[in-house]
């Protein structure tokens, strides 16, 4: 599995050309869709531990490595309305990790951050990949991992030169602006990407 990343995250870069889920403590072992996690290389040669499970079928406790992570995981299908569909399924998540209700302005405002990312990440799928396939979000009470796959071949980057007052175009320069980090696996011979996004918890 490769991760690429053409910007670092101060880089705006080129111009791009255009349910019901499930804690994976409450995920059995059998579940097909649940086989382990993966360790990805990242372009400055450091590990990205993926959420979604290689194809190889590595055991579940494997994709339980980073201890006390706490993973949950939507498949979209064939269902309409995906976006507040991810929305809602993220909003149930922060309200399991303590997250929500938040308690001070900054709790409040790092819960809609994620929220807003979720948002652009599907409804990115959904313009420029065919609809996301499957959502993954995680959380360890300092980082929350928000991964959304789909079958598009496109890179996604952020617009530029970024314009505030043209529309369309804004939502990986969202993700890039309210991120620790970003960037974009692909497991060779297999159809698609992962798009990820991590953001860091309130102190």
């Amino acid at each position: 599995m490769s991760t690429t990343r053409p910007f670092s995250p101060g880089d705006r870069g080129p111009e791009p050309s255009g349910a019901s889920g499930v804690s994976e403590g409450d995920v059995p072992a059998t579940e097909g869709s649940d086989e382990g996690a993966a360790a990805a290389e990242a372009a400055d040669g450091g590990a990205v531990p993926s959420l979604r499970p290689e194809p190889s079928g590595a055991p579940e406790e494997a994709a339980r490595a980073a201890a006390g992570r706490q993973v949950r995981r939507l498949d979209f299908g064939d269902q309409s309305g995906v976006v507040p569909l991810a929305r809602d399924f993220a909003r149930q998540a922060l309200y399991a990790w303590g997250w929500l209700p938040a308690a001070t302005a900054d709790q409040r405002a790092a819960a809609e951050d994620v929220l807003l990312v979720v948002s652009e990440l599907v409804t990115n799928a959904c313009l420029h990949a065919e609809g996301p396939d499957q959502l993954w979000i995680a959380c360890d009470n300092k980082v929350i991992r928000v991964e959304v796959s789909d079958k598009g071949t496109g890179q996604p980057a952020p617009r530029t030169p970024h314009r505030a007052g043209r529309p369309g175009g804004h939502g990986m320069f969202i993700v890039q602006r309210l991120c620790l980090d970003w960037g974009v696996m692909r497991t060779p011979g297999v159809a698609g990407k992962t798009v990820w996004a991590e953001l860091g918890a309130p102190a």
